[in-house]
Formats: C-alpha cells, structure tokens, sequence
C-alpha cells in the first residue's frame, strides 16, 4: 500500500489522470498495482520485498501483457535493489527508490 500511495501522490499532480486496479487471473498469478490512462492502455507494478528478481517475478506481468494484448503498454517490477534492469520487452526490474529518486534508474 506504501507504492500505491506515492502513486496516488503523483497522479494528483500529473497532467494525466490513471486508475489504478489489481490484476488476478483464474491460474491465481497477479499483479499489485495496474495503472490505466484515459485512453485505455494499461501498465502493470508488480512489488518484492527483495534484493534481487528472476524471471519467475515477473510472471503476473506476462499473463497481464497476453490479457491485455496491444493495450499492454509494459511493466516493472519494484524491488529493494539498486539498478534497473531489463527484463524482456516492456518489462524492467527497477529498485523502488525510483519512486522519489529517478536517477536511481540510470
């Protein structure tokens, strides 16, 4: 609940305006936080308590992405690390600092 708070928080001073959901498909595979705009296209946030992630976390996001289809616009993983990286197309592991510190993902 602490990322979708600083979410909210800066979706209140963004031009934009999102709604955020969560995401669970029959097979129990899920998403925390799923962000859409006005125009229909869909990010998911995915949140670990860990200092590292592998593929496996990053599994409720690719059953978002099928579900979504072309409005899947991509994905993170928020993780207690400290680089941003890359997992396959649309979809990075980012330390959560990034919340309040964007040049953490450089």
């Amino acid at each position: 609940s602490f990322v979708l708070g600083e979410l909210d928080k800066q979706n209140r001073w963004s031009e934009g305006r999102y709604s955020f959901s969560h995401f669970r498909d029959k097979d129990r595979a899920e998403v925390d936080i799923v962000i859409e705009n006005h125009e229909g296209r869909i990010a998911g946030v995915d949140v670990k308590a860990a200092a590292t992630v592998g593929r496996r976390d990053f599994t409720g996001l690719t059953k978002l992405a099928a579900a979504a289809g072309d409005r899947f616009a991509g994905g993170v993983v928020l993780y207690d690390g400290e680089q941003s990286l890359p997992f396959g197309e649309g979809k990075r592991a980012v330390p959560i600092s990034a919340l309040w510190a964007p040049e953490a993902t450089a």
